[in-house]
């Protein structure tokens, strides 16, 4: 037979037959209207409440919640190579063991990772959910929380969809000398081998542009190498002593790829490109126009075809592994970077400009007024411990692409409905709630996220599920399992 008993909204069933026994776990793929899955959920040393069990405790210690005779509440993840726990003090060697156990268990699996809630009552009775890897989910990486809910399946944010804007007054730089740029290579590169115009003209038709006067010349002075039975070391390492980077191929020359940095949605969703009418670089993630030709090892160079409104054709862009978004103008020209006249954009410009992403609350704008404009893309309303936001100043901006709001910050949810051109939304599970049951959520959405801090997690992925399933999405399969850690010492 089975005990059902209720916790927070979620049926919690615990074995209690011969041939199961307490603590015995049971998939589910919702929170409400319970629906069993399996009855052997993947990789059964990870779902024992025994497992778990050290790592619980450690989070648990020292914990004020039971001593007041309220439920105790903690979360985190485990992957194979790390973690995400919150706790005071110094690791047991218990607990760690107990994690180093989950990871060596994970991976034999080939799971990735792991996230865990868990709810503690003050005589002991302990809830805990594990939260199952998901093809729909992009983990919440440093969080406990469930992660981005991903609707459109190969969808990113929109900066990462954007083209460049057209800039047809676009001139090359006073600076950009292809005679100059010549004399200069060949004298540093005697005998060195060129590509023929045949071969220029083949990766202009693959890469689907027309190259600058000064890529063409370089490239006719040094292909560097031909096919990988043709390299020859040194031969590479002058031409990039030459030119000043680790210098590619005639047929290594790629086009910058918007969906290669692509963060995600936890990170994307809240970045905005730059439409500053003065900056030399567009804010792109990535354009036909940006030719990589070398590196310095990590970051790649690209000789900039679409520039910005006070760019200049031609120019020397530095595209930086380390952001997604934008590059840094490094020279005017080609022959500029050979001849190491550097130059740099600075980046603070047009302070005056409104933000097409706006953070409202404390510490940041005291009003939803104060950050609507018919440019504004982005909307975060952070902790807050005044009067509940109207979304009423922000109803239908063209441009509203993301609104993100901590739990109980928002007077009306239903306002979200006004917000007619959302493509992510993180508010809370009451917030999301009101939502579902009005039948309001906007079906413009690509992603979607659900703020769980300092709340009740465990039905999180029953209502995350009901969301996914207005888009036919995968279910999220979570574990629940029932225990007894006793009383808090």
């Amino acid at each position: 037979m089975f005990r059902t008993f209720q916790l927070a909204g979620v049926r919690v069933l615990e074995g209690l037959s011969t041939s199961s026994r307490p603590g015995a776990p049971i998939v589910i793929g919702s929170t409400y209207g319970l629906r069993m899955l399996d009855h052997r959920p993947p990789l059964s040393s990870v779902s024992e409440f025994t497992t778990w069990e050290p790592v619980l405790r450690l989070m648990l210690a020292g914990d004020t919640d039971r001593r007041a005779a309220r439920p105790a509440r903690v979360a985190g993840r485990i992957s194979q190579y790390g973690m995400s726990l919150a706790y005071r003090g110094s690791m047991s060697s218990t607990a760690a063991a107990a994690v180093e156990d989950i990871q060596r268990a994970l991976a034999r699996g080939g799971v990735q990772e792991i996230a865990f809630r868990a709810e503690a009552q003050p005589d002991g009775r302990t809830t805990l959910g594990l939260v199952w890897p998901s093809p729909v989910v992009e983990p919440a990486l440093g969080y406990p929380d469930l992660g981005v809910l991903v609707l459109v399946e190969g969808s990113p944010a929109e900066p990462w969809l954007r083209r460049p804007d057209p800039v047809p007054g676009a001139v090359t730089a006073p600076s950009a000398d292809p005679e100059l740029l010549e004399r200069t290579l060949r004298d540093l590169l005697p005998g060195a081998v060129g590509a023929t115009e045949d071969e220029i003209a083949a990766a202009e038709a693959r890469l689907g542009v027309t190259l600058s006067d000064e890529l063409k010349v370089l490239y006719r002075v040094t292909r560097v190498y031909g096919s990988a039975d043709e390299f020859d070391l040194e031969e590479a390492d002058r031409a990039g002593d030459a030119v000043g980077c680790e210098l590619s191929s005639l047929e290594h020359l790629n086009s910058v790829d918007a969906a290669v940095r692509n963060p995600g949605w936890g990170y994307g969703a809240t970045r905005a490109v730059s439409r500053a009418p003065d900056v030399a670089v567009q804010g792109l993630a990535g354009s036909p126009g940006w030719i990589g030709f070398g590196s310095n090892g990590g970051d790649e160079f690209a000789v900039d075809l679409t520039p910005g409104p006070a760019g200049y054709f031609g120019q020397i862009i530095l595209v930086s592994h380390e952001q997604s978004l934008g590059a840094d103008l490094v020279a005017d020209s080609l022959t500029d970077f050979v001849l190491g006249r550097m130059r740099e954009e600075p980046r603070d410009r047009r302070a005056d400009e409104p933000s097409a992403a706006a953070k409202v609350g404390t510490g940041c704008l005291g009003t939803i007024q104060a950050a609507a404009h018919p440019a504004l893309e982005v909307l975060s309303i952070g902790a807050w411990d005044g009067t509940p936001f109207s979304l009423a100043p922000v109803a239908g901006l063209p441009r509203l692409r993301t609104l993100t709001a901590m739990p109980g910050t928002l007077a009306d949810p239903l306002e979200i409905a006004e917000l007619t051109a959302l493509e992510f939304l993180e508010i809370g599970a009451q917030e999301w709630r009101v939502l579902l049951d009005a039948g309001a959520v906007p079906r413009t959405l690509k992603a979607a996220a659900i703020q769980v801090r300092n709340q009740d997690r465990l039905p999180v992925v029953g209502l995350a599920n009901e969301i996914l399933a207005l888009w036919d999405r995968p279910k999220i399969v979570q574990t629940l399992l029932a225990g007894d850690l006793g009383p808090p010492a």
